[in-house]
């Protein structure tokens, strides 16, 4: 199946301040999320995001969170953002069944936001490289997991080549300039 920008939504999922220093490579994945984020800016991909007992693990990282508009940002106590009633409504509402997961922690609210989309009969594509854990091995095996369960684990570049779909506009070629690095 192949991602399409009108059918994609983008839930970044419990990448807070008092939890991101203790996730492994903690800068590259909130860079990597960072980018997601701002090519679905530009490409008009809807985007949502959750906190996990914010009260206790703070706020969305302040790089991430000027992204997302204050109502699209949701408290939940579940790990699975599926089981919060708010967050299965808002999904449901934007009619789109391509969800594209980013965020922490790769092998518990990733894994279990995952493991329910697919079940409720969503498409899920984990972004690689924005999502983290505290160990290198929690978040293979979960990757490992998600494939295995059905979800499609795609890089950077998958994500937005598959967006784009096609050279030769103008978003393209915005989009391009940041590419070389």
């Amino acid at each position: 199946m192949r991602l399409e920008r009108e059918q994609s939504l983008v839930v970044l999922i419990d990448m807070q301040q008092k939890l991101a220093p203790a996730i492994h490579e903690t800068t590259q994945v909130q860079q990597a999320a960072l980018w997601v984020l701002e090519v679905a800016q530009q490409l008009h991909v809807p985007v949502f995001a959750t906190e996990q007992y914010p009260q206790g693990l703070g706020e969305t990282v302040p790089v991430l969170r000027h992204l997302i508009a204050p109502v699209h940002i949701f408290s939940k106590i579940h790990f699975s953002a599926l089981r919060e009633p708010d967050i299965r409504q808002v999904i449901q509402q934007q009619q789109r069944q391509q969800i594209v997961l980013i965020g922490t922690e790769t092998h518990v609210c990733v894994l279990q936001t995952a493991l329910d989309l697919l079940s409720s009969g969503y498409q899920v594509f984990v972004v690689a490289a924005a999502v983290g854990s505290r160990t290198i091995e929690n978040k293979q095996l979960a990757l490992s997991r998600l494939q295995q369960a059905g979800a499609s684990i795609i890089s950077l570049e998958m994500l937005a080549f598959e967006w784009l779909d096609k050279a030769g506009n103008d978003k393209f070629r915005t989009l391009n300039q940041g590419w070389i690095r």
